[in-house]
């Protein structure tokens, strides 16, 4: 029986290379995750992770420990264009970045034009299949994140025959799918990647680079097991349901999970008092700190209600600001962090300026100050329209901070009602407020609002729980090689 299985994991950012968003924290985890996780998870194979990242401008701004490896031409319409692949290392797992003019003339790892990412990350996910045709190593397993690295796996359909690459079985790890990449018919064919001809895909999506490695890939793996079901509905199927429902045996949910080791109260150099599930107390010195910091009233009776992330319809800060709009009833101050939509910060303004005791509404990116949030404010709000898995639910309940969530996707699977959290079924202001009003009398007693913060500090979400279910699937794909 053969003992090491070899994945092959694509991602467009990655911790600690470059990050953007959620993805950069599952791809510069997860593989290091599967590579050091027991082999009695994976019933003595042992799993040997590489990862590989397009070279953005970014990480060739901080390349000093990248060594050469080698350099190729990818084949393209109208003239080859050279990739040249470097090396170096992520906590044992061996990085390969993939750079070429496409890569390089970009600047950012993604634009708001999606016509020159198509370019980008086609040319980055046929560069990837052309680097393993050339080494030594030989992966089991190509593992795809999203649309970006979709191409790579629609074209391993046009090499069942190759010697080297035919042999590849595909997993695509699907993190939002309304994000499908756009029509994508010169980019692909530029590439020699032609549509998709199976009617099992709607005409729409026959051109488009997600849908295309979503019929082409041997698993599909939503980032949690409700989000795996509610694909399958016109809901949040996206026009692409149908298909899915064809596909629902290739399909398997699996959470993503969270660094405990980054994230951890009582280790996080950040908060001004760290603190434990053990020795709680110095929460309240961050949250005098948080009031402190942001020139709010000092007082520890009155909630400090949360939130953090993308400024956008999807998270549901619509939601959120109009709720509290109707709430000045209650004793409550809000922290509102991020950016995205101009309409939305503008409306969390508005808010600050008519509440200046209350709100406050802070329209940029802060890590620092994000960690004291978590480790300060009593409630997380996410009234997210949908949330494939979200991690800053799972942050906020190991930093102490109960989350109020809407019942969908990840937040559904990760928050217990009535023991970590508090969630609403419907994502509409009547069904925030009734929750929050009922959480608010929760946590003017103590007693019971520490059962929720313990609950949720204990709750295991590190990787390695995660990582198992995918060397699962990894080993069912393999089992004719000779891995069972």
């Amino acid at each position: 029986m053969r003992t090491i299985l070899k994945i092959l994991f694509l991602a467009a950012e990655a911790e600690p290379f470059v990050k953007v968003g959620g993805l950069a924290d599952v791809a510069g985890s997860l593989p290091v995750a599967l590579r050091n996780l027991p082999e009695r998870f994976t019933q003595g194979v042992r799993l040997d992770v590489r990862l590989a990242l397009p070279l953005h401008r970014t990480i060739r701004s901080e390349a000093n420990t990248l060594r050469p490896l080698m350099e190729f031409d990818v084949t393209r319409r109208g003239g080859n264009i050279q990739a040249q692949v470097y090396e170096t290392n992520l906590a044992g797992v061996p990085v390969y970045l993939i750079g070429g003019e496409p890569i390089f003339s970009a600047n950012s790892v993604y634009s708001t034009d999606p016509s020159p990412d198509r370019e980008k990350y086609t040319f980055f996910s046929l560069a990837a299949l052309e680097m393993v045709r050339r080494m030594e190593w030989r992966p089991d397993i190509l593992h795809a994140n999203d649309w970006h690295t979709a191409p790579a796996i629609y074209a391993l359909r046009s090499h069942q025959n190759d010697p080297i690459l035919g042999h590849l079985r595909s997993v695509l790890t699907l993190h939002n799918l309304p994000y499908m990449g756009g029509e994508g018919t010169d980019a692909l064919e530029a590439y020699g990647l032609n549509p998709a001809k199976d009617e099992a895909l709607p005409g729409w999506a026959r051109s488009q680079p997600l849908p295309l490695g979503l019929w082409a890939a041997d698993a599909i793996v939503p980032v949690s097991p409700t989000y795996a079901r509610e694909i399958l509905t016109p809901e949040f199927g996206c026009g692409l349901d149908g298909f899915l429902r064809s596909r629902s045996n290739s399909i398997t949910g699996i959470l993503n999970g969270l660094d405990v080791t980054a994230w951890n109260p009582g280790t996080d150099t950040n908060l001004p008092e760290k603190f434990s599930v053990v020795n709680p107390s110095g929460r309240i010195a961050n949250k005098k700190a948080l009031q402190h910091h942001l020139v709010l009233p000092e007082d520890d009776r009155v909630p400090i209600l949360a939130m953090i992330g993308r400024v956008d319809p999807q998270k549901g800060v619509d939601i959120a600001l109009q709720a509290l709009r109707q709430m000045l009833d209650q004793h409550w101050q809000f922290i509102l962090l991020g950016s995205s939509d101009p309409a939305l910060e503008e409306a969390a303004r508005r808010l600050q300026v008519d509440y200046p005791e209350r709100v406050r509404a802070l329209i940029r990116f802060d890590a620092k100050l994000s960690r004291l949030i978590y480790g300060g404010a009593d409630m997380f709000l996410m009234p997210s329209r949908y949330e494939p898995c979200g991690l800053a639910q799972m942050i906020a309940m190991r930093y102490g901070c109960v989350p109020v969530v809407h019942a969908t996707g990840g937040l559904k699977d990760t928050v217990q009602e009535g023991k970590t959290g508090f969630l609403f079924q419907a994502a509409e202001v009547d069904s925030l407020m009734e929750t929050l009003r009922r959480a608010l009398p929760v946590y003017a007693s103590p007693e019971r609002w520490a059962h929720f913060q313990r609950s949720g500090m204990q709750t295991d979400f590190s990787w390695p729980r995660s990582a198992a279910q995918y060397g699962i699937i990894y080993r069912s794909l393999t089992s004719d090689k000779g891995f069972e």
